[in-house]
């Protein structure tokens, strides 16, 4: 295979899996009271949701990966390969698309950076898609272009249990988070494309459950009925296994027959939404 594959952990692939795959993952930093951690690597979903829970840190701030470690990560996969096509968390949701783009131009067309505008399982999903491309001959440029032309079908809810980590995160402002814990509403977020934007607010969270169930089903049928080949997954930043299972276990039966696939958020989102949060997905098939 000339054509390597390169995410982030965003996409909720780490190098354990990355191995398996045959793929590279750059970690993704994550600042834990003024330290620096990287995600899949000394900070896991688990262990992070539930120090969140318990209020353990003091705070906790996303960035983007250093220059450096990106570069280091694409050198291993030339070593090994002709080219290499690099598929990062959406451009809207962080610069470091932008970043990449920027060092791939030292590399005289050998990185080449897709902006598909994906995170999440659905980033998992385009990975997935763009190494059967790679194997099946494709070229970096073809799967970026095939990986883009896609990415603004795929759409993403995510509900939130608190509106503390989203005020904290400059999402909303510490008064519409007071009134709206004081009322129990639960904002309903989409990601489309390259936005993140307020889809509705739902008074308690069994009601935001129901409203994101009836929005994704009426979603389902929309892109079936256009003929769109789709993948239906599920979301969550769960510090219990418990709550894990019963949204997996609602998330079929609202879909009977979908192989839906189940991963915890990023730590990226999962850092803004805080624990308890809850999500589905719907991302494009690519074929060759």
């Amino acid at each position: 295979m000339k054509t390597a594959i390169v995410t982030d952990s965003n996409s909720g692939i780490f190098p354990a899996e990355a191995e398996q795959w045959g793929i590279y993952v750059v970690s993704m930093p994550i600042i834990v009271d003024g330290t620096t951690l990287y995600e899949g690597v000394d900070l896991f979903p688990d262990s992070f949701y539930r120090d969140l829970r318990a209020h353990v840190h003091a705070s906790i701030t996303t960035s983007q990966p250093a220059p450096e470690d990106v570069i280091d990560v694409w050198e291993q996969a030339l070593a090994g390969h002709d080219e290499l096509v690099y598929i990062p968390m959406s451009s809207g949701l962080s610069s470091s698309c932008q970043t990449a783009a920027a060092l791939a131009a030292d590399f005289g067309g050998r990185v080449v950076v897709a902006d598909n505008h994906q995170i999440s399982v659905p980033q998992k999903n385009a990975v997935r898609d763009a190494l059967a491309l790679a194997h099946a001959g494709y070229s970096a440029r073809a799967i970026k272009e095939k990986l883009e032309r896609a990415g603004g079908d795929t759409l993403i809810f995510i509900g939130v249990d608190t509106l503390e980590y989203l005020r904290r995160g400059g999402r909303v402002t510490a008064a519409a988070a007071a009134v709206g814990s004081l009322m129990g509403i639960k904002p309903l977020l989409v990601i489309r494309g390259e936005k993140l934007d307020v889809h509705a607010k739902v008074r308690g969270v069994k009601h935001c459950k129901a409203a994101l169930m009836d929005v994704m089903q009426r979603s389902v049928a929309e892109y079936r009925a256009r003929g769109i080949p789709i993948r239906v997954d599920a979301s969550g930043s769960f510090d219990s296994k418990s709550e894990e299972e019963s949204w997996i276990a609602a998330c079929r039966q609202a879909f009977p027959g979908e192989p839906i696939q189940y991963d915890p958020l990023s730590l990226s989102i999962g850092a803004h939404t805080g624990p308890g949060a809850f999500g589905m997905g719907i991302s494009r098939i690519i074929r060759p």
